[in-house]
């Protein structure tokens, strides 16, 4: 039998088919390991799969460093029960009286309590069941309405007791409301019973953890959650399922589809950890509840606007606006500068002392900023200091100072020419008090020079006045000798930065010389504000979208339509969101034309408000589609309402809509569910007495029911009054509660009381050609004709091309 024998191979040839099959070997190995590895790789959690709260115990493991941080941080300490570790106030009997009112803070057994008067103006005992805050104020809640059966992690109404506990002078203090000093009734909003200290609606969001709201508008009852009663880890890193299920995997990878399965804070783009602390840190209006680190914050929120209630007309702060508003007209906003650049983000600290926190960044070249030739004051003074000077401070709720994150370079030029507050100004002021010591005087002779020659110093005045923004504040309400004060001081601060800079200093166009002109009615305010709002760089967004609103408050004149529709193209949202306002009221077609397409837009924002401006048209002049589009876009507004469904004008705003469209049943609902939710809100009973009213002499409603009607108009109206007359002389400078008292009181039969309130409208709204028209027709009932055809004849001025106008001129 032949035997096939294998060929003879050479020792070379041998052990290169050695080393081949070896390669093959390798080759086939990397593929296996290959296709292993792209295979873990590939294998992802579904792009769908939400991820859901599992407490900072979950995250501890891992990040012991961090959560030692934590521990001890205004975050970690936002809110607690009421125990011996967490409660820091005195509570052994001792005794505040504020106002005639005497509240007493004692023990009973465990429980923390506070004998004071209650709702019904009554001397009570209540339980103190959580605190809240720790630095530089502690504040004590009390919880009504429980149900029986809640969880430990379910509340009712909690109500924020006004005394509070001051942690640096360590004595009990009564937290007024800002401008009120006098005692607060029981049913007054802002009494520590009403919606203005509740904890719910006020609070809640900010100082828990995925917090739910829940409240029931049919029972006025709420049932709120959390899932930690303290801000914790998951409030700003988003809900943590995912990344533990990722962590504790066998995966060499994170997944493709969630990356690490929490919000991604500290990549390139800074924005994202920016609108990751804005919710918290912002003066803002919520659109819809749930919003997640990562999300758009303008898909959640709308930012207040530059008002002229909450901020100077140079964006500086004013009221309590929480930071976000002033750092985004920043020019670190600008530069890509985050928070966690400054502040640690667990413990909150700021990650250098002093000076540091900003030449850190700021050395350049070595030594340029932090030295004399800069700040031009002696080393040590607050004058050297970099936060006193582009970061200034003005103290709320009595005990707090905050400071200002615009970040701006002082401009004393602008303080004499508009009046807005300056650094310079307001450190001098502060250290020129009569309190301080007078080492301190003697560091500034040439302003204690001036001080001591002035001729319009007021002497008691000037003593009281401990800070800044109180002068500024008296100065606002009308005092002459105080702005005198101020004007000379800000031009004494004008003049040294002129011997400091020569032809060397810069003065740039500022957006808050529009602003002033707007709010003072001076004659080029339009055309400032058109610049201001059309500006392609150097104004800040916020300070457009202000501008554009001025415009449209200004009545809308000049080239505020063209100004519009060009800032309609913007590409951010809250500058869209005020074009689009622009176009509220003007002919049908123009609406129609103009704010459907943004039915379509990519942001929340923009698309819920387009849907309630298109509720002002008739339904009939849009396609199918259209109208298909309005009703996705009236239900996020719907949404955003009911985000705040425990006050009566969210059911108001609503009950409005729903007329608009001419759902009349459904509108009066809303009206009732307003009147029941917040009694004592102005609004929802004239609302719905004039809709009754309608409704009967158009014949909509049974005459049968004619009477029933009439009496029941007349019951609104008449329980509506004092309350008006409540608001109107609360706010006597609020225009439109001036002009709503002048309608109700003429509808009472009061004519000249009427009249009284219109004008005084008129008065503080001059532009406001509703105020305005109704000035006339009602001069025009009281037979008071001349004065009547001139405030028509202002009205023609306005608008000399509306035909009411003219037959109402000829008619006259």
């Amino acid at each position: 039998m032949n035997r096939i024998e294998e060929p003879s191979v050479s020792r070379p040839q041998a052990s290169k088919i050695i080393k081949r099959r070896g390669l093959l070997v390798a080759a086939g190995l990397f593929t296996l390991a290959a296709g292993g590895l792209f295979a873990d790789y590939w294998s992802a959690v579904p792009r769908d799969a939400k991820a859901s709260y599992v407490g900072r115990d979950a995250c501890i493991q891992c990040h012991q460093k961090e959560a030692e941080l934590f521990a001890g941080s205004h975050h970690d300490l936002a809110m607690d029960l009421a125990t011996d570790q967490s409660v820091i106030g005195d509570f052994s009997g001792v005794e505040l009286t504020h106002y005639g009112i005497t509240s007493r803070m004692y023990r009973d057994g465990d429980r923390f309590m506070i004998h004071t008067e209650g709702p019904d103006g009554k001397l009570d005992d209540f339980e103190i069941k959580y605190v809240f805050g720790v630095d530089p104020l502690q504040q004590y809640l009390v919880e009504f309405d429980r149900s029986a059966g809640m969880a430990d992690n379910e509340v009712g109404r909690l109500q924020v007791l006004r005394v509070s506990w001051d942690t640096h002078a360590k004595k009990w203090f009564h937290l007024d409301p800002p401008d009120v000093q006098e005692k607060l009734a029981p049913d007054d909003d802002l009494h520590w019973t009403g919606i203005a200290q509740r904890w719910n609606t006020m609070c809640a969001e900010c100082h828990s953890t995925n917090l739910r709201k829940n409240f029931d508008p049919s029972t006025a009852r709420y049932h709120t959650t959390w899932s930690e009663i303290d801000v914790s880890c998951e409030a700003c890193h988003g809900p943590g399922s995912l990344h533990v299920e990722l962590a504790n995997s066998k995966s060499l990878f994170w997944d493709r589809h969630h990356g690490m399965g929490l919000a991604e804070l500290k990549g390139v783009d800074a924005i994202p950890q920016i609108e990751a602390c804005a919710p918290c840190h912002s003066r803002r209006r919520v659109l819809k509840s749930g919003f997640q680190p990562g999300q758009r914050f303008c898909d959640f929120y709308e930012p207040e606007l530059l008002q002229e209630s909450t901020y100077h007309a140079n964006g500086e702060i004013l009221d309590e606006v929480y930071v976000y508003g002033s750092f985004i007209q920043s020019k670190m906003y600008h530069k890509g500068i985050r928070c966690s650049d400054c502040h640690d983000p667990h413990s909150l600290k700021l990650k250098q002392p002093g000076n540091a926190t900003c030449t850190s960044c700021h050395a350049h070249p070595a030594g340029k900023y932090d030295t004399p030739s800069h700040h031009r004051h002696e080393p040590g003074t607050a004058g050297a200091s970099c936060v006193e000077c582009h970061m200034p401070e003005t103290t709320y709720m009595a005990v707090d100072p905050r400071r200002d994150h615009s970040i701006r370079i002082p401009r004393p030029d602008l303080s004499v020419a508009l009046g807005t507050p300056n650094a310079c100004t307001g450190c001098h002021v502060e250290l020129e008090q009569e309190k301080q010591p007078e080492e301190i005087r003697k560091r500034l002779p040439k302003f204690a020079e001036f001080v001591a020659s002035s001729e319009h110093l007021p002497d008691d005045s000037y003593s009281k006045l401990t800070e800044y923004a109180k002068w500024l504040e008296q100065a606002r309400d009308g005092d002459t000798k105080i702005k005198a004060v101020l004007h000379e001081i800000d031009q004494w601060c004008d003049e040294a930065c002129d011997r400091w800079y020569g032809e060397q200093r810069k003065r740039p166009d500022h957006f808050a010389t529009a602003l002033h002109a707007a709010r003072t009615q001076q004659p080029d305010a339009l055309a400032q504000l058109a610049s201001v709002a059309l500006a392609k760089e150097g104004v800040p967004d916020l300070a457009r979208a202000t501008a554009i609103e001025e415009l449209r408050r200004a009545g809308g004149g000049g080239d505020a339509i063209r100004v519009a529709r060009e800032a309609l193209q913007d590409t951010n949202p809250i500058v869209r969101v005020a074009a689009l306002r622009m176009f509220e009221g003007r002919d049908p077609n123009q609406i129609r034309r103009t704010v459907v397409p943004f039915l379509s837009d990519d942001s929340r924002l923009v698309r819920s408000e387009a849907g309630r401006i298109l509720t002002t048209i008739p339904a009939d002049d849009l396609s199918p589609g259209q109208r298909e589009q309005l009703r996705g876009a009236l239900e996020e507004y719907h949404e955003a309402l009911m985000e705040t469904s425990d006050r009566g004008s969210a059911h108001l705003v609503w009950a409005v809509v729903l007329e608009n469209q001419g759902r009349f049943d459904e509108a009066i609902e809303a009206y009732e569910t307003a009147i029941r939710v917040q009694p004592g809100a102005v609004g929802p009973r004239s609302n719905l007495a004039a809709l009754l009213e309608s409704l009967a002499q158009s014949g909509r409603l049974p005459p049968a029911e004619s009477n029933e009607i009439q009496t029941r108009v007349a019951r609104l109206r008449a329980d509506e009054l004092p309350l008006l007359q409540r608001d109107a002389n609360l706010a006597p400078d609020n225009g439109p509660l001036q002009y709503r008292l002048g309608l109700a009181l003429y509808l009472q039969g009061d004519a000249e009381a009427g009249l009284e309130r219109i004008q005084k409208a008129v008065e503080l709204e001059p532009e406001n050609e509703q105020f305005l028209l109704a000035l006339v027709l009602l001069l025009q009932k009281l037979e008071r004709i001349d004065e009547a055809r001139a405030a028509c004849e202002r009205l023609i001025q306005r608008s000399p091309n509306n035909p009411q106008y003219q037959n109402l001129i000829r008619q006259l």
